[in-house]
């Protein structure tokens, strides 16, 4: 093989065979993938969670992760966010004719880094080759199945009045690290994407408590419009304190300057979750316990006026609506 991807290597021949046995399954091995064959075959048994998404990034490396890691990550937090265990994943690749190779290699080396940081397998894919132009250096698609245990049932339609509502920590890191890398911006501190699995944290999260009734992660449109859709699924009101959300002050600077609302900036790491008021505070305990939570707070609170709505009590104690986001804040985000 050469160094760069070129058309021949989706071509289906021995230089698609090349590829997928040097450059792509070496790092990512298992003994179902390692069959190589049409489909993969095992056994699960309850119920099932499926899920899929794409991901079109721009650039595909980023400070905090990468399109591998982002794939990954954002496959396996859908699956957790409806309290499913994480099992095995697919992973299908549209590479541009052009491709550095060593690009490729590190990519996968971070879906295999990301894939045992969440304890799931990537068991079955596909690669592609399109011409130089047809694509933007690589596209990602990955699906993924869960198993849900005994006994849960989150969904967006669960919230109640009363409910409180945890998020897992800063909001807008991941979106502000891309836009950074896009334009060139330089800040004083750092700003890397908060890219991470979230299963384990929400696996501790259910143990904690069995009553938690909505998980969301809220990525692109970030978390007005994430609690936008849940308080229209279920019918609610959600109302938000403006000083309890955290944001990290590099973020915060960098959407001041950019005339940002942090509210509607991309996450790729974090959760929402709305659970019953007697039980908040233990769940959010236990989140604080998780690396991936250790900033974890109690946002707000499920009310029963203004149902289908969002509104946040601001630092200037007024009351301002938090529409769903309208229009294309960044493109290609994930």
């Amino acid at each position: 093989m050469g160094e760069t991807i070129v058309l021949s290597h989706g071509s289906g021949g021995k230089m698609s065979h090349d590829l997928v046995a040097k450059g792509i399954v070496p790092f990512i091995s298992n003994e179902l993938l390692d069959r190589l064959d049409d489909s993969a075959v095992f056994e699960l048994t309850g119920r099932l969670a499926f899920t899929t998404d794409s991901y079109v990034i721009s650039p595909i490396f980023f400070p905090g992760g990468d399109i591998g890691r982002l794939a990954v990550c954002g496959t396996v937090n859908d699956l957790a966010v409806v309290g499913a265990v994480p099992k095995y994943l697919s992973l299908a690749l549209i590479i541009e004719e052009g491709l550095s190779l060593d690009d490729l290699k590190k990519v996968m080396r971070s879906v295999r880094e990301a894939a045992d940081e969440a304890g799931v397998f990537v068991v079955t894919g596909d690669t592609k080759v399109v011409n130089h132009g047809g694509a933007d250096k690589l596209f990602v698609t990955t699906s993924g199945i869960g198993i849900i245990p005994d006994g849960v049932d989150i969904s967006g339609s669960n919230a109640r009045p009363g409910d409180k509502v945890i998020l897992s920590g800063t909001i807008g890191d991941h979106g502000i690290t891309i836009m950074s890398q896009r334009e060139g911006l330089k800040f004083d501190v750092p700003v890397v994407s908060d890219c991470a699995p979230l299963n384990r944290m929400v696996a501790a999260m259910l143990k904690a408590s069995a009553h938690i009734h909505t998980m969301r992660d809220p990525t692109r449109g970030g978390l007005a419009t994430t609690l936008n859709e849940i308080a229209r699924q279920s019918n609610v009101g959600i109302r938000l304190v403006e000083d309890t959300i955290p944001v990290c002050e590099a973020v915060r600077a960098a959407c001041e300057l950019l005339g940002f609302d942090p509210l509607y900036v991309a996450n790729e790491g974090k959760l929402v979750a709305i659970a019953p008021a007697e039980e908040a505070d233990h769940v959010l305990a236990v989140m604080k316990k998780d690396r991936y939570g250790k900033d974890a707070a109690i946002i707000g609170e499920v009310i029963s006026e203004h149902p289908g709505k969002v509104t946040m009590t601001t630092r200037l104690g007024s009351i301002r609506i938090v529409d769903m986001l309208t229009g294309e804040l960044l493109p290609r985000i994930c």
